[in-house]
């Protein structure tokens, strides 16, 4: 029975789909002005788990990921580069794809983008003037009216008198509310435009997510995710805007996973604290990034560090190993396992628990490699067919294990090597082994020996 920690109820859930076995997921995804960071990286990581898991336990998954295309960020970007701020999108979203393909990320059902939904945008806007929920002070602006909606901070707790101490209005906005959140921007000199009631402007980033949401996914839907820098203001207004409009309740469950931290603040651009994606990928193999990604559970921050990801190399090096000369055959044997990492994920996506199921079945395999090598060779089908569930193991092992050898070492003159060494060991010329075994630690190369067969990989 899947549990998940709802953020709307602070508390873990049993989950139930609201149409029978079909869930529908929603998760904001990027602004795409620059190119994606590892904390970008570790939202899209976190609910590729949460869709791989769902979807393994059998559930019909609608998931939707949206594309910010058009905001303050883009505008500035692209003025800076001296391009349209459609070049620049286009540009970025083509690198999203791409570090999302190396970090084995599914592509989501549905990906929605700001600057195709603006009619709906305007016709929820039109909604909540209507209810009394926003208002258009005649500037081309229009705002939302925060003390309207009388759960305003559900999600995050927070409360209006507290929010309003210290806020104010700036100089050039029409808030009625120094609360008030805008939901359509009226033109400035140099912006991209579109044509609406109120006058050419441009949407709020609030209002984008409510309407691609309600759009795909209908007036309620079962997940709602994103990162935990988004609950507030994002997500509060997001519940603001869609159950003023609607009349109904927006999300049933609200996921939102943790951060990525340096030197303990959270990495992000406006701090200029952060790797890309694209950065980390040219120090580090994708499933050794992607590892490390998953194996902390998706609500905890994860500090970024060059010991972290030699830790989260050196457990997939384990896992490889125990792959490494046992043939690809289907998974059998290890129910027990099975279980095990059945109910670490069932308990709200419990990642560090199952990948210490993981590290146990490796431990069996590596038991039985000698004695019984068609159990071990199940068991091998099974580590991999749980790694599939977060990601990794699906590569050959020699593949994995060397990795990074192109342009390090000629592999055809390691074999070669490698050959002279074991015919010098079967001829007993000791030194002349351990000659060609120190010529091969010079060149960075770590032999494995086993039942008369060597294996090579490089050393970290």
């Amino acid at each position: 029975m899947l549990t998940i920690y709802n953020t709307l109820s602070k508390t873990k859930e049993v989950f139930k789909p609201l149409d029978g076995n079909k869930v529908r997921m929603y998760v904001c995804g990027m602004t795409v002005y620059d190119y994606c960071h590892l904390g970008h990286g570790r939202s899209m990581v976190a609910f590729d788990l949460v869709t791989r898991w769902l979807r393994k336990s059998g559930y019909e998954l609608t998931y939707v990921r949206n594309i910010t295309d058009i905001d303050d960020k883009i505008i500035n970007r692209a003025n800076e580069n001296g391009e349209s701020f459609d070049a620049l999108t286009a540009r970025m979203i083509d690198a999203m794809h791409e570090d999302e393909r190396r970090l084995s990320i599914l592509p989501p059902d549905l990906e929605p983008r700001a600057t195709d939904h603006i009619p709906g945008m305007h016709a929820m806007i039109q909604t909540l003037i209507d209810k009394g929920y926003a208002y258009a002070p005649g500037n081309g602006d229009v705002y939302y009216r925060v003390g309207k909606f009388v759960g305003y901070g559900k999600l995050s707790r927070k409360k209006i008198e507290d929010l309003r101490i210290g806020a104010r209005i700036e100089v050039d906005e029409a808030k009625q509310d120094p609360l008030d959140f805008v939901l359509w921007k009226g033109v400035k000199p140099g912006e991209p435009s579109w044509e609406s009631p109120w006058g050419p402007g441009r949407p709020g980033w609030h209002i984008e997510c409510s309407v691609m949401s309600t759009c795909c996914l209908g007036e309620s839907f079962d997940i709602h995710g994103g990162g935990s820098d988004l609950e507030f203001p994002h997500h509060e207004n997001e519940i603001a805007q869609s159950e003023a409009a609607t009349g109904k309740q927006y999300a049933n469950a609200w996921m939102h996973c943790g951060m990525i931290r340096i030197n303990g603040e959270k990495m992000s651009k406006s701090l200029n604290n952060f790797f890309t994606i694209r950065d980390v990928l040219d120090k580090y193999h994708p499933e050794v990034v992607r590892y490390l990604l998953v194996a902390s559970h998706y609500r905890s921050a994860i500090n970024y560090s060059e010991d972290s990801l030699r830790d989260a190399k050196g457990a997939l090096e384990r896992f490889y190993h125990a792959l490494r000369g046992l043939p690809r055959v289907e998974a059998k044997g290890g129910e027990a396992f099975v279980e095990r990492f059945t109910v670490a994920m069932n308990d709200d996506f419990g990642t560090p628990e199952a990948c210490a199921v993981l590290f146990d079945l490796v431990r069996e395999i590596n038991r039985l490699r000698d004695s019984d090598p068609e159990a071990a060779a199940g068991l091998a089908g099974r580590l991999r067919e749980l790694g599939d569930v977060l990601g990794v193991l699906q590569l050959e092992a020699d593949d994995f294990l060397r990795a990074g050898a192109e342009g390090k070492v000629d592999a055809a003159e390691v074999e070669a090597l490698i050959q002279a060494r074991l015919q010098a060991r079967t001829d007993k010329n000791w030194a002349e082994s351990d000659r060609i075994r120190d010529q091969l630690t010079a060149m960075g190369v770590v032999l494995e020996d086993s039942k008369g067969t060597t294996t090579w990989r490089l050393a970290d």
